[in-house]
């Protein structure tokens, strides 16, 4: 039986057709994952915007802390040697009076 030449060239090129979408459809397959893996993964893009927000809260964060600490070393420069400020502190705080003055404490009403 001989083979009919026409049909041949039909299926190479069926086959050729085939073979191209398959190569067609693991390169979109493939750019597909690239992408996902550089919005997505461990160094993509949603990451680093993760980074860097967590970074700007980290850096408000220290900020206010180092205010923090300049009025904490304000008032420990204060107690160490103004005593004008110690004196005013004992009063308020602690009920404090020198000798001889007379402490009172004022209660307010409560309105009925």
């Amino acid at each position: 039986m001989r083979s009919n030449p026409k049909r041949i060239r039909q299926n190479k090129k069926q086959a050729n057709q085939i073979q191209q979408q398959m190569i067609r459809a693991i390169l979109i397959i493939g750019a597909l994952v690239l992408l996902i893996i550089f919005f997505f993964g461990d160094h993509g893009m949603y990451q680093l915007y993760l980074l860097r927000s967590e970074r700007s809260e980290i850096q408000a964060s220290i900020t206010t802390l180092r205010e923090h600490k300049q009025t904490l070393e304000a008032e420990k420069n204060k107690l160490t040697t103004d005593l004008k400020y110690i004196e005013q502190l004992a009063r308020e705080r602690f009920r404090m009076a020198k000798k001889g003055e007379k402490v009172f404490k004022v209660i307010e009403k409560k309105p009925e």
